[in-house]
């Protein structure tokens, strides 16, 4: 028996919610679970296996120089990527917004302040995994991991400072401010694929893959995908659907 609009419109945003209230979970259990294996500030790093590069070859552990350096930096940018980025964009959210009920002047505020203090996370693991590095005498951004995280961390500096235009839209004068929240959604997207990339190759370093292993790893690996999949829903039924369907 075919499905009337109105059953169809329902069963599609029960779905969107259960869809969102998954990804709150994934956003706030992924760092959790990050934060148990790494033990950040803990001198207790377990021996690393160099990098993930298709070749294996033993290497001191990343924490040596330093104990309780590096044990930082995977916490910092799972709640980057995973926890404050992944929040500052569910405010947004028609249907699992915890700020739904608020006006959207606060909304945009509160997804900058989640933004910032995302952005704090990510430089602040940035410069530690940069500064483990050198005190390990060992060559930054090599692999596709510190690339990619790399790009990312760049890419939301200037996505922060590109929402400077639509907190003061008059800034720029030649373009109406439904263009500029269009651009900032769709290149948002982009930065937060690459967060979302940069933290499954991530899982794929010899760091991740010696503790969690099994079922486990698998599991990991859903928790990016999963949030960004929600996300790409979401921009594309705020912005990119919309706009298709009123030309």
């Amino acid at each position: 028996m075919a499905l009337t609009a109105e059953t169809e419109s329902r069963l599609y945003r029960s779905l969107r919610v259960a869809a969102g209230a998954a990804a709150h979970l994934v956003a706030l259990g992924f760092p959790a679970a990050v934060a148990v294996l790494a033990r950040p500030g803990s001198s207790e790093c377990r021996r690393g296996w160099g990098r993930w590069e298709g070749r294996m070859s033993q290497l001191t552990s990343p924490c040596a120089s330093l104990p309780g350096l590096f044990s930082w930096h995977p916490l910092l940018m799972a709640l980057a990527f995973s926890f404050l980025m992944t929040e500052a964009l569910l405010i947004f959210s028609p249907e699992t917004s915890l700020l739904r009920s608020f006006s959207r002047k606060v909304r945009v505020r509160a997804h900058w302040a989640l933004q910032l203090l995302a952005l704090l996370c990510a430089l602040l693991g940035l410069g530690i995994i940069t500064y483990n590095k050198h005190l390990n005498g060992k060559g930054h951004f090599v692999t596709w991991h510190g690339l990619t995280g790399l790009l990312a961390v760049l890419y939301a500096g200037g996505q922060c400072a590109g929402g400077v235009l639509l907190l003061y839209p008059k800034l720029m004068k030649n373009w109406t401010l439904a263009k500029l929240k269009l651009y900032h959604a769709t290149s948002g997207l982009v930065g937060y694929l690459l967060g979302c990339a940069s933290l499954m190759l991530g899982m794929c370093s010899l760091w991740f893959t010696t503790t969690v292993t099994g079922a486990s790893w698998y599991l990991a690996m859903l928790c990016p995908l999963v949030t960004s999949l929600v996300i790409m829903n979401q921009v594309s039924n705020a912005y990119l659907y919309r706009k298709r369907s009123q030309h």
